[in-house]
């Protein structure tokens, strides 16, 4: 049967290959995000018809519900919490603690708790599920606000499947380790300039501690959040997909 998902981020990187993975499998696909034209570049590539953007900042209360308000009376069957941003802080006046907190932690409560009713008024199983990271579980000097941000995910997630289980809610979080995306490109550029090496040499330091030494693909994430939304058992859980680098915490 198909099904409808609304998705955030979803203009690059991950959320992009999700709704392409959804699309490709006969599923309609809500795209949101700040970033109109990126959206539309990933509207472009989704095969089937009805798919649709809508503009939103997830740190904007007003932003989502009237974003909400756009596709009001909409049966959504899956919430997919993907946008967030990544980077270091650093304590004192430019410190981005405050974004990053906001962006990813709060902005996942807000997204989903604007667009829960819409969820609510599909039939079966629904879906929330969340991108979070493997460093919800690992530390990294200098990303205390991107650690917490993550970790504070996945206490929400757990929080999340007990309270909406009544309503046939499953909640998951995924926790990807590096993936070849645009941002953690820029991680390891920005990682690298701060030591003082190239990419290349902090790329191959960095996969020193994966074990499968390389990173994850975009698509492959987005195969494995294409299962979580297929399956009706999985609830309250957060999934590892890093390569194996959960293995070495």
């Amino acid at each position: 049967m198909n099904k409808t998902y609304l998705v955030s981020g979803a203009g690059s990187g991950i959320g992009r290959a999700i709704v392409q993975k959804l699309s490709g499998d006969g599923h309609r696909c809500i795209l949101m995000g700040q970033n109109t034209p990126n959206l539309e570049q990933t509207l472009e590539t989704l095969p089937g018809e009805g798919h649709l953007i809508i503009t939103a900042d997830i740190r904007d209360k007003e932003s989502l519900y009237l974003a909400a308000e756009k596709i009001a009376g909409t049966s959504i069957d899956g919430l997919l919490a993907n946008a967030g941003i990544g980077g270091e802080n650093h304590w004192g006046d430019n410190d981005r603690w405050q974004e990053i907190i906001d962006t990813n932690l709060t902005g996942t409560y807000n997204f989903v708790n604007s667009f829960l009713p819409l969820l609510t008024n599909a039939s079966g199983e629904k879906h929330i599920l969340i991108t979070s990271s493997v460093l919800a579980r690992l530390g990294v000097a200098n990303y205390s606000a991107y650690c917490a941000s993550k970790a504070g995910l996945l206490g929400l997630m757990r929080s999340w499947a007990v309270q909406y289980a009544s309503q046939n809610i499953l909640v998951n979080a995924i926790c990807p380790g590096w993936v070849d995306t645009d941002m953690a490109q820029q991680g390891l550029q920005g990682i690298a300039d701060g030591i003082g090496i190239s990419k290349q040499e902090f790329y191959d330091i960095a996969m020193q501690s994966v074990p499968l030494r390389r990173m994850s693909r975009p698509e492959e994430i987005a195969d494995l959040a294409a299962y979580l939304l297929s399956q009706s058992s999985i609830t309250g859980q957060a999934i590892d997909i890093n390569c194996g680098a959960i293995m070495n915490s």
